[in-house]
């Protein structure tokens, strides 16, 4: 009887071991997704600020005295080569953002992706331009 008792014990013993691991395997995933989660938060928010950086410079050339009299072909080559450290800082930003968000994606996706969205930057400030002078 005595052996049986004991035998019992170990049992109960091991399942409370088995739960408590469980538990602390359960605590330590939901403590790596939480801190994932923060990471991709902090990527999103660096690529918004590194979008906003670009913009404003691409901004701040839209309104410069130097293009007034520009006509649309030199600015569009203007714009393509002005910003080189807040587009490169964007295009960065947007790629880290981009494998944390879809590890598996091929990285050449997330480049052009990020290619894309400068593009688009670019054709957006370029448009404004072309109806500005055609409005004047």
């Amino acid at each position: 009887m005595l052996l049986t008792a004991i035998r019992v014990q170990a049992s109960i013993t091991k399942r409370m071991e088995n739960g408590m691991r469980m538990i602390v395997a359960a605590a330590l995933a939901m403590t790596a997704s939480g801190a994932l989660a923060d990471e991709i938060d902090d990527a999103h928010r660096l690529a918004l600020q590194g979008r906003d950086s670009y913009w404003n410079c691409l901004a701040r050339e839209y309104s410069s005295e130097s293009t007034k009299g520009m006509s649309a072909q030199a600015f569009t080559s203007d714009i393509a080569s002005v910003c080189p450290s807040e587009r490169q800082n964007f295009r960065v930003a947007l790629i880290d953002y981009l494998s944390l968000q879809d590890p598996k994606a091929d990285s050449g996706d997330h480049l052009s992706t990020a290619n894309r969205a400068i593009e688009l930057a670019q054709k957006d400030i370029i448009t404004a331009f072309i109806k500005h002078k055609a409005a004047n």
